[in-house]
């Protein structure tokens, strides 16, 4: 069985941010691959970045667990329909329908951690990092969380998923009750729309800041 991580907005290279999973869960003989999406490297929506997860599931010919992280959740919505998914996993991330964007989610006002730009990305303000979402995090994985953010076009958040994974295949929504980013509030109603709800005392980036217990929580999923 294969882990496939999708990571959340506003960063890049998914590799580095799931690289104190893999050795882990490869203890475990749960092989991993990452999906660096394309509207964090080169462009598009949320839409591109479905169809590069599609494309990497097709290339797998192992049962996969998907796990979609933040924003990645949408992607993982859109495209988790792949036959050989057998579990989804939402890691304070959004469990949208076909109606909902991820901009659906938001208040009435803009966050005061993003910057939007006139080109239509937008970004973290670096220096809210820490403070938000990774005050858990040791100071390497900070820095090097900080050096891998980048920014994203808004499309990504206003585009609707084309399905909805959760509806079809079994879900469990992971709950960071310390995330400051993405209230845990606002998760846990989110999380209304899995089969099985697990909460971690966790900021925004477990698999940084708490890998052994997300790792057997991953592993105890592999076994159902």
């Amino acid at each position: 069985m294969k882990v496939v991580f999708v990571h959340g907005a506003l960063v890049r290279d998914s590799a580095w941010w799931w690289s104190r999973m893999s050795p882990r869960l490869a203890q475990h003989g749960l092989s991993s691959a990452t999906l660096d999406l394309p509207s964090c490297h080169t462009g598009g929506g949320l839409h591109t970045d479905g169809d590069a997860l599609k494309a990497l599931l097709a290339n797998i010919s192992e049962e996969v667990i998907l796990v979609g992280h933040s924003y990645g959740g949408m992607v993982v919505t859109d495209a988790g329909t792949a036959p050989n998914v057998r579990h989804l996993v939402y890691l304070t991330a959004f469990l949208a329908d076909t109606t909902q964007s991820l901009a659906s989610f938001a208040g009435p006002e803009p966050a005061p951690h993003l910057e939007f730009h006139p080109d239509g990305t937008l970004s973290l303000r670096p220096e809210d990092l820490r403070a938000r979402f990774a005050q858990h995090c040791d100071e390497g994985a900070y820095e090097g969380a900080r050096a891998r953010l980048t920014r994203q076009p808004q499309l990504a958040l206003t585009q609707t998923p084309r399905n909805a994974a959760w509806q079809s295949k079994p879900s469990t929504y992971l709950v960071c009750a310390q995330d400051r980013g993405t209230p845990p509030e606002v998760q846990r109603e989110q999380a209304t729309r899995a089969h099985k709800v697990i909460e971690l005392d966790s900021d925004h980036h477990p698999f940084l800041s708490q890998p052994d217990q997300l790792t057997n929580i991953l592993v105890e999923i592999s076994r159902q």
